[in-house]
């Protein structure tokens, strides 16, 4: 009897010890978690932002895929800082290759005049998938046509980082300088899990990058 009182202490001590040790560590990760969240976010946020490279270059390139003013009015700014005497935007085309799509133009246009942007053009592209390598290609076409040797890419933040890849790897080989403009609105790498819009944001972007970086562009090395 004595025995079994004995071997009942020590299990109910040794299940009480594992508990506080299973409790310990979870109390650990989540002080551990919220520690580093800020440094884990931002972490995050920045890989997918390209680092900011403003030049004097031959164009200005705006990454009208979201059709995002914001880039407009970067685009302006820079065009009135002399950083390059003109600017293009990449239009849809229509069911005609060579016409462009009527409202993707349009809106296009509305921005343009509204950014104040003084000598633009538009560029008209079929977006056909992997979506940014073809459009990278199909503006490469018109660069060698206008003997472009240097452009500043201005592009949404979080996609950034994946447009510098793809226009490095795009142009680069006819020695074309590719800078970088990364543009934020409300939703910055420090800010982006604040709201649902922010994380569904980062979440798609990350992915992404990860499938340009290690089934898109390799296949072009």
């Amino acid at each position: 009897m004595r025995a079994w009182r004995r071997h009942l202490f020590y299990t109910t001590t040794s299940i009480k010890a594992t508990w506080k040790l299973r409790l310990g560590l979870l109390v650990l990760v989540i002080l551990v978690g919220i520690l580093t969240r800020g440094f884990l976010v931002s972490r995050v946020g920045r890989s997918l932002v390209c680092r900011e490279d403003v030049a004097a270059s031959d164009v200005i390139l705006v990454e009208n895929f979201d059709q995002n003013y914001l880039l407009f009015e970067r685009a302006a700014a820079l065009e009135k800082a002399g950083i390059a005497r003109k600017t293009l935007v990449p239009v849809e085309a229509s069911g005609d290759p060579n016409v462009a799509n009527p409202v993707s133009r349009g809106v296009a246009e509305v921005m343009a005049r509204q950014a104040r942007l003084a000598v633009w053009e538009v560029v008209i592209v079929r977006e056909t998938e992997p979506v940014s390598l073809n459009t990278a290609a199909q503006i490469r076409e018109r660069l060698a046509r206008d003997s472009v040797k240097s452009v500043v890419v201005v592009t949404s933040g979080f996609r950034s980082h994946r447009s510098s890849l793809v226009y490095r790897a795009v142009l680069g080989n006819n020695g074309t300088q590719i800078h970088c403009v990364p543009v934020f609105g409300r939703t910055t790498p420090e800010r982006w899990p604040d709201t649902w819009h922010g994380i569904q944001q980062v979440v798609e972007e990350f992915v992404k990058l990860q499938y340009y970086r290690f089934y898109v562009l390799p296949v072009l090395s």
